[in-house]
């Protein structure tokens, strides 16, 4: 698609995905607003989009009046979402406001104000569950393991209803452990890398927990690849799962956290109670869907990814802290 001069809604804007986003389009010529609420424990930083040519609304995607946002907007880029599966379980009503109400406001309001809007929501490979096979590809069953899983899910079928019913054009990205740069690394709230890149910078041990478990792990870069590349007519109309390169163990994470910092030291131990059961164990996805569809593929490897990582916050940790 040629950017330039496109009008873009990107919701959860400020925020780690939303951010790295936000740049992109700008750069490529995008008219961006981005629309944040900042919510408490969420992965928001005004940081984040510094630099950027971006206009910026601060205020929560459950109260805003939406349709003034939407007005004419050729693209929405739908990240706004509480992503905390301990978060959901912890407040479930809070996690269904803004995963599944807050979904049919802004497709209401998009209903009236950009009819015509392409929309790219972002989605997750938690509600599937504990896989029953590897790798996971979009024919799996569905079987959420926590509440966050559950709101997810319907935010996302909600969408799916808008284009089978409307005739809208929407895609669906389930994202898998995604990393890099505007993470929020302050704990662990986003996912463990964060809290471990957090830990070696400041020459701290961190924890393991199950460390014969596989992920895959998708750098910011190739995520937004992906979501630019979901845009095209290709993809209208279809829920894909995002991947990267090919799976590690947590142990073999670590230890490539070792190798880049060779000071770093970590501790391997089980996950706790609290976790352990809405833990999905291993997973890796199968993405040839999406490759095939618009010949995306990730350029980003573990080792390199997690190195640009580490470079990028050790000129910039205070503001992530």
């Amino acid at each position: 698609m040629d950017w330039n001069g496109r009008k873009i809604l990107v919701t959860g804007g400020a925020g780690f995905l939303g951010s790295n986003l936000c740049h992109a389009l700008a750069a490529r010529g995008a008219r961006v607003t981005a629309l944040d609420g900042f919510l408490f424990g969420g992965g928001a930083n005004p940081a984040n989009l510094e630099g950027s040519a971006v206009e910026l609304v601060r205020a929560d995607i459950r109260e805003i009046d939406l349709r003034n946002l939407c007005e004419g907007v050729d693209v929405i880029y739908n990240l706004a979402a509480q992503t905390s599966h301990m978060g959901g379980q912890r407040d479930p009503l809070a996690d269904i406001a803004v995963n599944a109400v807050a979904q049919v406001r802004l497709i209401q309001a998009a209903r009236e104000a950009a009819p015509g809007a392409i929309v790219v929501h972002a989605s997750t490979r938690q509600f599937y569950g504990r896989p029953h096979y590897l790798p996971v590809d979009e024919e799996h069953p569905v079987n959420p393991p926590d509440a966050n899983g559950v709101s997810k899910f319907a935010g996302e079928q909600y969408w799916m209803i808008e284009h089978r019913t409307a005739g809208r054009p929407v895609v669906s990205l389930r994202l898998t452990n995604c990393y890099g740069p505007r993470l929020r690394i302050r704990d662990a709230r986003q996912t463990f890398l964060g809290i471990w890149l957090r830990c070696v910078l400041e020459g701290k041990p961190f924890e393991v927990w199950g460390g014969d478990q596989l992920r895959d792990m998708t750098y910011v870069d190739d995520v937004t690849a992906a979501f630019l590349a979901a845009a095209a007519p290709a993809c209208h109309g279809r829920v894909f799962n995002i991947g990267g390169p090919p799976p590690a163990s947590l142990l073999e994470i670590a230890g490539i956290l070792a190798k880049l910092v060779p000071e770093a030291q970590f501790v391997t131990r089980e996950f706790p109670a609290d976790r352990a059961t809405i833990d999905i164990g291993s997973y890796h996805a199968n993405d040839t869907a999406f490759r095939a569809a618009t010949g995306w593929a990730p350029l980003v490897g573990l080792e390199e990814g997690i190195g640009r990582s580490l470079a990028w916050y050790r000129e910039r940790l205070g503001q992530y802290l």
